[in-house]
């Protein structure tokens, strides 16, 4: 404990700090949040030890305010510095990602919420129904006018029209209102885990007793009730007085698992994600800093709650690509869920169907303990995987009008997608490309409609019949002839809306949906389609990934995926493990009730490694086999990579500043600096960029090597840095 007057260290959050010096006016702790000023600017801080800067103590200035919500452990200051030396981001980068929420700190200001009139007779656009969604996704509480738009993306306009007809209600101000979410957690009772689940609670268990770290992969196939595994961990951790994260992609934040949890522990649990209100954000926060709320089911900014005395996490689908940040900072989720774990000294469970590489390679080394669930729950049995050999199956065409258009749906898929719905059972149809064409092109010159920002081609989406650049988001009207030459132009190859197009040709008496972030605006719209799949109003169901996971469908027994072939080619090295990963949890959805389930995967290489693994069901040989093929190449787990991209509004500075890294690029042991080279997306909003890799074996320090690195060549004021270690986008 210091006392008034003594000099500490506090951090800031921002990107380039380390902790600056002030002066206490009242007794304080390593860990207590404060307020201080750094260039007449106030931040909310933490004291992270002694002050040691060495400046004469009248130039140190004094904390404003001790602000009494929580503290940081001595572990999580640990954790916010070992993540900084990992990810190489500064430690202030690192705190900013805890302190995202600065009015916690704030009196509460005044402002006029509204409430939406259910009883409304104003007609339902689609503006309007946003609104309406937004409101359900916070339980209908009153919003201000600002979270209305920010969570709804409609405007002030739209806004102001609803409330002049009465569609929202003014209520009462926002005035000093804590809205706790203060739950108590019990075991209903509702759910009797099989012997292979009680198995693996049961080493869970054990686990969570000692206190102590460790890794439990939670390896069990498509509808083997892992989440009722992992909610028994959870239980035994909230009653033995620990604070517990379930942490999930944002896609798997589903009704069915909110009903799944409320229906196992008696009330729902507190969610925390990227669609909350200002005000519930504040109120979340708060009560995680008191320790008031214990369990939280979030994404992954949820792990970087203020949370006291942590005891579990759990990583649902701990191999999804979504656990990786790559806007404020690039880290990797799961790993940090890990290392906090690590420091912190508890448990951690991995769950998945397709765990990633990385987890399995920990596994094989002893470092991790692997539990698994080898059937499904309730004896449902695992679909039948076939390949139709598209070289062989020609699609029929299709009339639109006049128009004859090429098929995407060979003749074997729609024969079975018939004797489907005449059984009136349910249709799946997977293609993870949005839009109606990726490329917009002229038949006779080659011109290609392209984004004047981003170095891509626009794609074509039919449903807002618009050009839009799925880099930027610039959209821009579609030409009637090619600007070059005058002549026609085509749409070439198919999106998620070019099939629905078809399905609907061949298919007309069906009722079909479609399914992709374009057409699902917020959770509660993806939550009504959902009710309609299980209710029997939907027939056919087209869609990316969104569908990919999280969802159960009792009455689904066909999936048909249009081009399994689609990520298997590309510069990644995970390409064929994040194919597999996809098409397998894609292929999971069939088959989960009474009745059993079929995939039919159309491809141009049925004998590819990863599509016969896939039709086999053979995961452990297809991912022994990637493994020993990244052991060979050096790659991750087997070797470690470090990407700099560096990004310049003009390409002169960009060359200068790449040369001059150049020619300071420093001699590593086991390991090479290669670059500078065009990233493969060399302009992305009008900024230009160069990559370099830096690559080593597993035991190189490469980190201290970078840093040391970038910090001999100064960085100009219109040139940006991003370090991803380990990165998943060789974008």
């Amino acid at each position: 404990m210091f006392k008034s007057g003594d000099i500490v260290k506090v951090l800031i959050p921002n990107v380039i700090n380390r902790g600056y010096d002030y002066r206490l006016m009242e007794p304080a702790d390593v860990g207590d949040f404060v307020r201080v000023s750094v260039m007449n600017r106030q931040y909310i801080g933490v004291i992270i030890g002694s002050g040691d800067s060495g400046l004469d103590e009248s130039k140190i200035k004094s904390v404003t305010e001790i602000c009494n919500i929580g503290k940081m452990s001595k572990s999580d200051i640990d954790w916010v510095f070992k993540m900084s030396e990992w990810t190489l981001m500064a430690p202030g980068a690192v705190l900013r990602l805890i302190l995202n929420v600065p009015d916690a700190f704030d009196s509460i200001k005044t402002e006029q919420l509204y409430t939406f009139n259910f009883d409304s007779n104003a007609k339902m656009t689609q503006q309007r129904q946003s609104v309406s969604d937004a409101f359900e996704s916070n339980d209908n509480e009153a919003m201000s006018v600002n979270d209305i738009v920010n969570i709804a993306h409609v405007s002030n306009s739209v806004v102001k029209t609803m409330i002049k007809k009465g569609t929202l209600v003014p209520s009462d101000a926002r005035e000093i209102k804590d809205t706790r979410f203060l739950y108590n957690y019990f075991d209903t009772g509702s759910v009797k885990l099989n012997d292979e689940q009680q198995v693996a609670a049961g080493t869970i268990a054990t686990a969570l007793t000692k206190n102590e770290f460790s890794v439990h992969l939670l390896d069990g196939i498509t509808g083997s009730g892992k989440t009722q595994v992992y909610f028994d961990a959870v239980l035994r951790a909230y009653n033995a007085g620990k604070s517990v994260l379930l942490m999930m992609p944002e896609i798997a934040l589903t009704a069915q698992f909110i009903d799944r949890f409320k229906k196992r522990f008696g009330a729902p649990p507190v969610v925390w994600h990227s669609n909350l209100t200002s005000a519930r954000r504040r109120d979340i926060w708060r009560d995680v800093a008191r320790g008031d709320i214990r369990i939280v089911v979030g994404t992954r900014s949820a792990l970087f709650l203020p949370w006291q005395n942590l005891g579990l996490i759990v990583v649902d689908e701990e191999h999804d690509t979504s656990y990786k940040q790559e806007d404020m900072g690039n880290y990797h989720a799961r790993d940090m869920a890990i290392l906090r774990a690590k420091i912190s000294g508890f448990p951690i469970v991995l769950a998945s169907a397709t765990p990633s590489v990385e987890t399995l390679h920990n596994v094989a080394l002893g470092k991790y303990n692997r539990l698994r669930l080898t059937s499904r729950f309730g004896g449902a049995q695992l679909p039948t995987i076939e390949t139709i050999d598209m070289r062989c199956a020609h699609p029929e065409s299709y009339k639109m009008g006049e128009e004859e258009k090429s098929g995407n749906l060979s003749p074997q898929l729609c024969e079975v997608i018939k004797d489907t719905l005449d059984k009136h059972q349910q249709v799946m149809l997977f293609i993870n490309r949005r839009g109606f064409a990726p490329i917009v092109q002229c038949k006779k010159c080659g011109w290609v409609a392209g984004c004047p920002d981003c170095s891509t081609s626009y794609n074509y989406h039919k449903h807002i019949n618009k050009l839009v650049c799925h880099m930027c988001g610039r959209t821009e009207s579609v030409p009637t002839v090619c600007p070059q030459c005058g002549n026609n132009v085509s749409m070439r190859g198919a999106g998620l809306e070019r099939i629905e197009e078809e399905v609907i040709n061949k298919f007309p008496n069906a009722r079909t949906a479609l399914v992709s972030s374009d057409t699902i605006m917020s959770r509660e719209a993806l939550e009504r389609l959902v009710h309609k799949m299980e209710n029997g109003e939907i027939d056919i169901i087209i869609g990316t990934q969104i569908l990919a996971k999280g969802h159960h469908f009792p009455n689904l027994t066909l999936v048909g995926v249009v081009d399994a072939d689609m990520g298997l080619f590309g510069t990644d090295f995970r390409a064929g493990e994040h194919t597999f990963q996809q098409l397998f949890q894609v292929a999971g959805r069939a088959g989960r009730g009474e009745f059993p389930g079929r995939v039919l995967l159309q491809t141009y290489q049925p004998e590819h490694p990863v599509i016969r693994a896939i039709c086999a069901g053979d995961r452990d040989e297809f991912m022994a086999s990637d493994m020993e093929s990244r052991r060979a190449a050096q790659m991750p787990p087997f070797g470690q990579l470090i990407a700099v991209i560096v990004e310049a509004d003009k390409e002169t500075t960009l060359k200068k500043y790449c040369d001059e890294l150049s020619r300071n690029t420093p001699t590593l042991n086991g390991g090479k600096i290669m670059g500078p080279i065009a990233a493969q997306i060399y302009q992305i909003r009008n900024w230009y960029r160069m990559r370099f890799l830096v690559s080593g074996n597993a035991r190189a320090n490469l980190q201290p090597i970078v840093r040391t690195w970038l910090d001999k060549v100064k960085q100009p004021a219109n040139v940006r840095i991003k370090i991803d270690v380990n990165p998943q986008n060789f974008m």
